[in-house]
């Protein structure tokens, strides 16, 4: 096959000034021979044990600047508005101050000016109805007052039910938020596990209830949780090396949207195929109902509990027959329903096998290829060793990056052929004829982009260290045409799968998704950088005026602090029992294993 079925001409893909989106890419551009280096100023952070209490106080320091709060208050505004803080704003704005912390449950009435009691006097609980000294009793800021012991069972049971991130009042219809200073004191004097795990669920309430931050799903848990600014609709590379689709937590998978990709695991992970060609090519006895698959020309057939039935019809019969009948047994009547159903089984199988098998093919060139990393720095090595006038080697490192970037891209096209064109998710939304032509646009677009990285990957695998400068700069000057139409191919196609295809599907109410894809990056999956932090990003308490800043450091979280811990993982912590857990993980699975 000539060079021209792949990259088309070279006024097209090299030197055109006609097309802009080669133009600016081709090799004459100077900055295309740089190492491929993510670009400055990413959207998305890394949040690490420490750097999680400098992104807290971000959040917190915005509300309580803006509406005079302590740090308490202005965190039980932020959990009940999952950490958004320009919805709360917003909810500020629209109805009020007043209407903003009643809904949230924060009470903000001072009580300073009543008169204290003597510390000989005695009240009454009017949970347990009993006379306790007044020094044994806590007063919340919405004003009631209950005994030290009644306030600590009620805050251990709302511990253990997991509920410790908003615990109210004890007092009947009143929604107030307790002051987590004054829990934490009453529960660390009996169960100073409990107000450990209280502090932690505190500090991962920024993670858990923040739908701009979510775990790194990586196994064994790297400890770390990634912030994005923007559209939940992307895809993530952690400090750990992981690349994910951070709004399904599952591997990066686009072009093909969250519930195609969840489809499509499913239906390789389950056994749905297997039972499918069980629906093609046997049939059940009438008998013990096992499989039966024919291995004769006779439709007189016997399974091996001994029952004989017709083979057209599945009907127990006799087992005598003659040439043309089958003692006891008629079955000359059509069934269509029954003729259907097999004929669609056994098509929608070979439509299944065909689209498994590209997509199987190309996450297994990806690992084939991934081995050539250290192949192509050898000839890199070996290339520079010699004296030759070709001393850059960039575009080796460049083309390789493109070659995975589009493989994957390329593999994944697949599974979105599959959902996209068939009956399962978009049955209703395309005529036959709309949907055959679309099917036409994308596959084309698909075998284009297919023929430019086979003929990428031909070319990286050349021995360019044994040859002589003339051919290695015809491989060279291929290599970069081939990486510019690789990568322009990609913008098309996620271009057509935006707009053309995905884009003219109506979100649908019975899945209740939006059919949506992570956008395309030509440098590749975003890598997030870590959110950095300093001395005077320590957490902080507030003041009785509500508005000076100190800081503290917290009781039971933060005593990797006090340890002089500078690990950027979670250290380990004591636990019931002598037992250790691991901080590394979330508070839901330590409290699953420990508590």
């Amino acid at each position: 096959m000539k060079d021209d079925d792949y990259v088309g001409s070279d006024e097209e893909f090299y030197t055109s000034d006609q097309e802009d989106d080669y133009s600016n890419e081709g090799p004459e551009n100077e900055d295309y021979d740089t190492p491929c280096i993510p670009p400055k100023g990413t959207t998305t952070k890394v949040i690490t044990k420490e750097s999680l209490l400098a992104a807290q106080k971000e959040d917190l320091r915005r509300v309580m600047d803006v509406l005079f709060l302590k740090e308490h208050h202005a965190r039980t505004l932020l959990i009940h508005h999952r950490w958004d803080v320009d919805k709360l704003f917003e909810v500020l704005v629209e109805k009020e101050r007043a209407f903003l912390f009643a809904e949230a449950g924060v009470s903000v009435v001072e009580h300073q000016d009543s008169e204290p009691l003597p510390p000989a006097s005695t009240i009454m609980c009017a949970i347990c109805i009993e006379d306790v000294p007044s020094n044994e009793a806590t007063t919340m800021d919405c004003g009631h007052c209950f005994c030290n012991g009644c306030w600590t069972e009620h805050f251990v049971v709302k511990i253990n039910d997991g509920q410790s991130k908003r615990m109210r009042c004890m007092a009947h219809n009143c929604n107030a938020i307790c002051d987590e200073a004054v829990v934490r004191n009453l529960v660390s004097n009996s169960h100073p596990d409990l107000a450990e795990k209280f502090d932690r669920f505190l500090l991962e309430s920024y993670i858990e209830d923040n739908k701009r931050v979510k775990w790194c799903p990586s196994t064994p848990h790297c400890g770390n949780a990634i912030r994005v600014e923007d559209d939940e609709f992307c895809e993530i590379e952690c400090s750990c090396g992981l690349q994910f689709c951070f709004r399904c937590s599952s591997q990066a998978h686009s072009p093909c949207s969250c519930l195609m990709w969840e489809l499509w695991a499913k239906k390789c992970r389950d056994e749905s195929e297997t039972v499918n060609w069980i629906t093609v090519h046997t049939k059940p006895c009438p008998k013990c109902h096992k499989p039966v698959e024919k291995n004769g020309g006779c439709n007189l057939v016997s399974c091996i509990c001994g029952q004989a039935f017709c083979w057209l019809c599945g009907g127990a019969t006799g087992r005598n027959h003659t040439w043309s009948s089958i003692e006891g047994h008629s079955c000359g009547r059509f069934k269509e329903d029954k003729e259907k159903n097999a004929e669609r089984a056994k098509r929608d199988l070979y439509r299944y096998m065909h689209y498994h098998k590209f997509y199987k093919a190309h996450t297994d060139s990806i690992k084939l290829e991934s081995k050539l990393k250290d192949t192509i720095q050898e000839k890199v090595s070996i290339s520079e060793s010699k004296e030759s006038k070709n001393r850059d080697f960039g575009w080796v490192t460049n083309g390789l990056c493109r070659l995975f970037r589009s493989r994957r891209i390329l593999s994944y096209s697949y599974p979105f052929a599959f959902y996209m064109f068939g009956e399962e998710l978009f049955k209703d939304q395309m005529t036959k004829e709309e949907r055959e032509m679309k099917q036409n646009l994308f596959e084309v677009q698909q075998q284009q982009l297919e023929a430019n990285v086979e003929k990428l990957s031909k070319f990286l695998e050349e021995p360019f260290d044994n040859y002589e400068d003339d051919k290695v700069v015809i491989v060279r000057m291929q290599v970069i045409n081939l990486s510019v139409a690789t990568d322009t191919l990609c913008k098309r196609m996620y271009d057509c799968i935006e707009n053309d295809l995905l884009g003219s599907v109506v979100p649908s109410v019975e899945l209740g998704t939006h059919h949506k894809i992570a956008p395309y990056k030509s440098e590749g999956i975003e890598k997030a950088s870590e959110l950095s932090i300093s001395d005077k990003d320590l957490p902080f308490h507030c003041g009785t005026n509500g508005g000076s800043l100190e800081p503290e450091y917290p009781s039971g979280s933060g005593s990797s602090y006090e340890s002089g811990c500078s690990s950027r993982k979670r250290a380990r912590k004591e636990g019931p029992g002598g037992g250790f857990f691991d901080l590394n993980l979330p508070a839901e699975v330590v409290d699953r294993n420990c508590f």
